[in-house]
């Protein structure tokens, strides 16, 4: 129905706003997972399972908190009519509701976000830290690694995104966590918990699998370049001595 009648183009309509945002949340999920990695290091150097999650945890609250204004502005644009640009949906945010409503329903995402990032990442790195050494720098097999983390990642977080969406709801009979658990389950059954998962797989398998990739490789390129950037030092530093020395 899209393709006929609005074309090609009708399928990437409104993806401009989740670009803007994307970039920076993924970049900053980036450096802030491998920032939280050293600081939850043992005594031993070691970065323990606790450890991972943890790091995982921060990061994707991190980048959550820092990019959160974007998704606000985003999901205002595609709900609200009248609006054509970011910029102007801002403006009249700030005016009109004040600093505030950049970080409205703020809690329940970092709630969302924080479990599914600290699985899907804690297992990536284990996944590829036990593969042989070999296949470690292969682009195929940290794909391959982010798929399998996505999958267990959105498979075990799902049931905690179901019960923040019923808890948002308006007029819900949940209070809580705890609460909202059971009672799904008595009214729906286990399945409840997973209700719209097909959908949501579709889109966040590949979102997540691409990302994960994307990281990795940019951790290799960036250890290459620093190991790169020592040698010509150390070269620069021996033709010096030598140079003294004559």
């Amino acid at each position: 129905m899209i393709g006929k009648e609005e074309g090609i183009k009708g399928y990437w309509k409104g993806n401009l706003p989740q670009v803007i945002r994307i970039i920076p949340y993924s970049a900053v999920q980036l450096f802030a997972y491998e920032t939280y990695k050293n600081l939850f290091k043992g005594k031993d150097g070691e970065l323990s399972v606790i450890g991972r999650l943890a790091a995982g945890a921060c990061a994707g609250m991190t980048s959550t908190f820092v990019t959160y204004p974007l998704d606000v502005l985003r999901l205002r644009l595609a709900v609200e009519p009248g609006y054509r640009t970011m910029s102007e949906i801002a403006l009249t945010m700030l005016r009109e509701e004040g600093v505030a409503s950049f970080y409205y329903g703020l809690g329940p995402s970092l709630l969302g976000i924080a479990p599914y990032i600290a699985v899907n990442f804690c297992i990536f790195d284990l996944v590829k830290k036990s593969l042989p050494e070999k296949y470690q720098q292969k682009t195929q097999s940290s794909l391959l690694t982010a798929v399998v983390s996505a999958a267990v990642a959105t498979l075990t977080c799902y049931p905690l995104d179901t019960v923040r969406r019923q808890m948002q709801m308006k007029g819900t009979p949940y209070k809580s966590v705890l609460d909202a658990i059971p009672g799904i389950v008595q009214r729906d059954g286990v399945i409840g918990l997973y209700r719209g998962f097909v959908p949501n797989a579709l889109k966040t398998l590949p979102n997540s699998s691409i990302r994960l990739t994307t990281f990795d490789i940019v951790k290799r390129l960036i250890a290459a370049s620093e190991k790169e950037f020592q040698r010509i030092v150390e070269e620069n530093r021996q033709k010096q001595s030598q140079v003294a020395n004559n």
